[in-house]
């Protein structure tokens, strides 16, 4: 299949995430779509984060921060977290908030997931920080878990995918994760 080249600024879909944390002694939510698992055991997990915005000073300050899973129902309230600085603008009063054993990472009630997370490291990058938080408690609302897991399509995250700044829900289930190639698997085995 021929290839076109389409630029540099295209990246695969992303989770979109609040990330929460206190600063200067205010809760502060910042929308993030840069965000990822990082480790198994113990598990970690990664969010980049310009270093021009607000939550930063709040991760470094603290050394802890949240990461909270918005529901599609939370859109307008999680693009504005994007879209306003906690520089200018008090975001402490935008979500009912709740803490875990860490006391220092505000979380989202609202959100189906709530992760709290205690930073492990910071890899400063040219215009980002990759903030390692080890996830410390992991919170969840009774109607997204189903046979003690995850139910994603309950979960509704939502999801952006750059040039187009466009946010996304979940589609349809395509297959199962290390199950799906078994067949492919048996088949080059036998060439």
């Amino acid at each position: 299949m021929e290839k076109i080249a389409v630029g540099t600024n295209f990246f695969i879909p992303m989770p979109v995430v609040l990330v929460g944390t206190q600063v200067n002694g205010k809760d502060n939510f910042m929308t993030v779509g840069w965000c990822s698992r990082a480790n198994a055991n113990p598990p970690m997990i990664v969010c980049g984060i310009g270093d021009h915005h607000h939550t930063p000073r709040g991760i470094t300050r603290a050394k802890t921060f949240s990461v909270n899973i918005p529901s599609s129902a939370m859109l307008e309230k999680t693009d504005y977290c994007g879209l306003v600085s906690g520089a200018d603008v008090d975001k402490s009063k935008v979500f009912e908030v709740f803490y875990g054993a860490l006391r220092t990472a505000p979380m989202i009630r609202d959100c189906p997931v709530a992760l709290e997370c205690r930073l492990v490291q910071a890899v400063g990058l040219p215009t980002n920080t990759l903030f390692i938080g080890e996830i410390s408690g992991a919170y969840a609302d009774p109607a997204v878990i189903k046979g003690g897991k995850p139910d994603f399509s309950a979960i509704d995250p939502l999801l952006l995918t750059m040039p187009d700044n466009t946010y996304w829900q979940l589609g349809k289930v395509a297959g199962k994760a290390w199950n799906a190639g078994l067949t492919f698997k048996k088949g080059t085995q036998e060439m």
